[in-house]
């Protein structure tokens, strides 16, 4: 702070910190507050107030199905036997269902959702995978709308309901507003274990496979009461987390060299020509370059056409299917983000040492070791770190190049709890667990580097 206060003054560097406070505020702590927040509150559709509601619901709206029903009947009965159009053959929309049709032939009425769901022996899926019911739980009498009753009867029946369940709904968000709207049960999912039914073949088959084996040792899938269960999150997780760290260890050992080609190992003008023959290509929109890569890997795609025009292959081979498709595109996607700051640290290394250490004898693989790599080694980080993060939040490049065929990455997992199935709170959970926990590989890394902020400033320097 005193440095920059003598290089700059006094008012200008007020300006500078406030600019600094500002964006931190905005940009960072802001997002990730709100993203907190929602991932501490449940889902209102979650409430058990909610699940009343909806019971209630779908009471009357069987009431209402069930009243159009018998006024189409009267209806086809005053022309004639004439067939009218009536709800017995419509969909009815609510909140709580949708109401399908169905060939019921002679019987007294269609099948109508909202009337099966119409039941106060309602299912509730807690967090910890235990299932409870609404009546049990909350001392109703155990009342349903049978369809072998008369429609007098139903409705009736779906009228006591919709009474009780709109009692209950009042009652549970009066207590509701009492309490703390904040709950962990949003985080807890990503652990829950799920379970996986399958047949005794597939299980077999599912068995025998390495990756499920290792998923075993860890816990990532168990075996309980017979039953297979996995822990589909944090597989997901894990397994997103070990292709980003693979992702960012290849482009290190690819960028490396090249870094160093440029930088230390060319004279000057031609080195202006491979820095921008490595450049130019990442000039096109990223998304114009992953597409383009659609085409190299596609069925009838250019490498396919290869393979098989000069007899390697007899079929085309399916690349969509393949995960290292997917890992070697996110590596090519953001290898600069890699090679730009390894090279501008060692541009700033002088020759003189490495054409001293070879007169002293020193082999090549030792010249990089002592000389090369310590001295680069906030711009390794700094690649490193900048590499990893953008591979571990990777979503176009294995959403357009798996196209739905491969295991999802994290990041699309996020996306689906957001905007497929409408459960932003679990997604804000799951985003916010792994933004710490990808900061925390972050913090373990630069202490196994032994590199500090600090550090950083030689990138740009």
């Amino acid at each position: 702070m005193r440095g920059l206060v003598r290089s700059f003054g006094p008012t200008l560097t007020a300006g500078f910190v406030l600019a600094v406070l500002v964006w931190s505020l905005v940009l960072i702590l802001a997002p990730q507050w709100a993203m907190l927040d929602r991932a501490l509150t449940a889902p209102k559709r979650a409430l058990d107030s909610s699940v009343a509601a909806s019971l209630a619901q779908d009471s009357l709206t069987c009431i209402s199905v069930l009243d159009a029903h018998a006024a189409s009947d009267a209806a086809a009965a005053g022309a004639g036997g004439l067939a009218v159009p009536s709800a017995s053959g419509m969909a009815v929309p609510s909140m709580g269902g949708m109401a399908v049709p169905s060939a019921s032939g002679g019987a007294a009425r269609p099948y109508i959702l909202q009337c099966d769901r119409a039941d106060t022996h309602r299912a509730m899926v807690r967090a910890n995978g235990v299932t409870e019911h609404l009546d049990t739980l909350y001392d109703l009498p155990p009342l349903a709308v049978r369809d072998s009753d008369p429609v007098e009867t139903q409705k009736a029946t779906a009228a006591e309901i919709a009474a009780l369940a709109e009692a209950l709904a009042d009652r549970l968000r009066a207590e509701e507003a009492t309490r703390s709207p904040y709950t962990a049960a949003n985080f807890a999912t990503l652990v829950q274990p799920v379970l996986i039914p399958m047949t005794p073949e597939t299980r077999a088959l599912e068995d025998a496979q390495l990756s499920n084996r290792l998923l075993g040792l860890i816990g990532l899938r168990f075996e309980r009461d017979g039953e297979i269960h996995a822990r589909i999150g944090l597989i997901t997780l894990t397994r997103t987390l070990v292709y980003a760290v693979l992702v960012t260890a290849l482009a290190l050992l690819l960028c490396y060299p090249i870094a160093y080609k440029v930088a230390l190992a060319t004279p000057p003008e031609r080195a202006v020509w491979l820095f921008l023959g490595l450049v130019i290509p990442y000039a096109i929109v990223e998304l114009m370059r992953v597409y383009a890569w659609t085409t190299i890997i596609d069925t009838n795609g250019v490498l396919n056409a290869v393979l098989t025009g000069s007899g390697l292959v007899a079929e085309p081979v399916q690349f969509k299917r393949m995960p290292g498709t997917v890992f070697l595109v996110v590596v090519y996607t953001y290898v600069l983000f890699m090679v730009f700051p390894i090279f501008n640290v060692m541009s700033t290394l002088d020759r003189n040492q490495i054409e001293a250490a070879r007169d002293l004898g020193a082999r090549a693989w030792r010249v990089h070791w002592r000389i090369v790599i310590p001295h680069a080694k906030p711009g390794i980080a700094v690649g490193c770190i900048a590499t990893f993060m953008l591979a571990a939040g990777a979503f176009s490049v294995p959403r357009i190049i798996s196209r739905g065929l491969q295991s999802e990455w994290f990041s699309q997992t996020i996306y689906n709890k957001f905007f497929e199935s409408e459960n932003s709170n679990v997604g804000a959970a799951y985003s916010f667990a792994y933004t710490l926990l990808c900061f925390a590989i972050v913090a373990v890394f630069m202490a196994v580097m032994r590199t500090r902020l600090k550090d950083f400033a030689r990138v740009q320097s």
